[in-house]
């Protein structure tokens, strides 16, 4: 089954491990209050045998999947075990202190709320679902009440307060998680093209090389500058030149694959990682991308204009070890071919050797 059916994610790997600290904070929280409700109300022997017991097991619990790494990686599915062990743990602490009667039936609100910031509203739908069958499950033990008594004010009248909670959380929740994202998309974005920012590209260029390094793969660095912006800009306005630089990113964007990346490097500069990308890949796709932006027009003031672009390529490790070297070649090479007679592909040299 696909995870996304059952969860929202939308948390950033940075928020999914503040929010799994948090649980964890939550996790000791609900066993000190329930040491606390054992020491200051003495329940019955077989009660308190009963509260030790649960205590004992989710410490357990707690310490193994979390303190002691039995489960690494911080996922969707570990919040989900940890969320649902919580609902267990509170479910086993209520049967003892009172079923629904117990000073402590609110500690499943705790449960929701974390459901709802972190799940998402399905994953918090199938959490209410259970916390309702368990709900029946303490207040109306005798099996033949339970289809009557469900439908009962008094369930109603407890149950419906955590709905309200759940709902209300999960809406706030969403909204928030919506608001981050556009935050997050306009600093990682240019504004007028849609295409990655300088920062944000370098970003995830250094993670592209990290990994290529790592496992002996190659990639392509494109550099593409407008041989057109400046004249249009001077002759038709800079609304006509954001029209022409949108058109460029409409063009390059047609001949890259999904893996690969584009980024407004600067006013009329464009750079594009391919990644797993060897030279003749590269420039292969260069040339696409240089045929396709001079075989589109610009109009403007009711003329076609005719646009271009001249392009550098190099790649790793053909042309440095390292990702800014790489880029530098791409760069000088961009510039020849501005110098030579623009709309042309250059490729870089390849680094020399080092010595020893």
């Amino acid at each position: 089954m696909n995870s996304n059916y059952i969860f929202d994610p939308t948390l950033s790997n940075d928020e999914l491990r503040g929010f799994t600290r948090t649980i964890a904070e939550i996790e000791w929280l609900l066993l000190i209050l329930v040491l606390l409700f054992q020491l200051a109300l003495s329940p019955d022997p077989v009660s308190s045998a009963a509260l030790a017991m649960a205590m004992f097991f989710y410490t357990a619990f707690v310490l193994l999947f979390r303190y002691l790494n039995f489960y690494r990686r911080e996922t969707y599915w570990k919040l989900t075990v940890e969320t649902g062990m919580m609902i267990v743990f509170i479910t086993w602490v209520l049967l003892y202190t009172g079923r629904l009667s117990s000073p402590l039936v609110n500690l499943y609100l705790l449960v929701i709320i974390t459901s709802a910031l972190t799940l998402g509203r399905i994953a918090t739908i199938v959490c209410m679902i259970i916390i309702g069958g368990c709900y029946v499950w303490l207040g109306f033990p005798s099996k033949h009440a339970v289809a009557f008594s469900v439908m009962s004010a008094e369930f109603v009248g407890q149950f419906a307060p955590m709905l309200l909670v759940a709902y209300i959380t999960t809406m706030l929740s969403a909204d928030t998680r919506r608001a981050m994202a556009h935050v997050k998309t306009l600093s990682e974005t240019d504004e007028l093209t849609g295409t990655l920012n300088r920062r944000a590209f370098l970003s995830v260029a250094a993670r592209n090389h990290s990994l290529a390094q790592r496992f002996g793969r190659k990639y392509g660095v494109i550099m593409i500058d407008s041989d057109s912006l400046k004249a249009v800009n001077d002759e038709y306005g800079h609304e006509a030149g954001d029209e022409l630089l949108k058109i460029m990113v409409q063009k390059i964007q047609h001949e890259l694959r999904q893996s690969d990346l584009m980024s407004r490097y600067g006013g009329d500069e464009f750079v594009v990682l391919l990644p797993d990308t060897d030279a003749e890949g590269a420039l292969l796709t260069a040339e696409r991308i240089r045929e396709r932006i001079a075989a589109a027009m610009l109009h403007a003031q009711s003329r076609r204009v005719a646009i271009s672009a001249s392009m550098g390529v190099a790649t790793y490790p053909d042309n440095g070890g390292d990702f800014d070297r790489v880029f530098e070649a791409a760069d000088t090479a961009m510039y020849a071919s501005k110098n030579s007679g623009k709309n042309k592909v250059t490729v870089a040299q390849a680094a020399a050797p080092r010595a020893g």
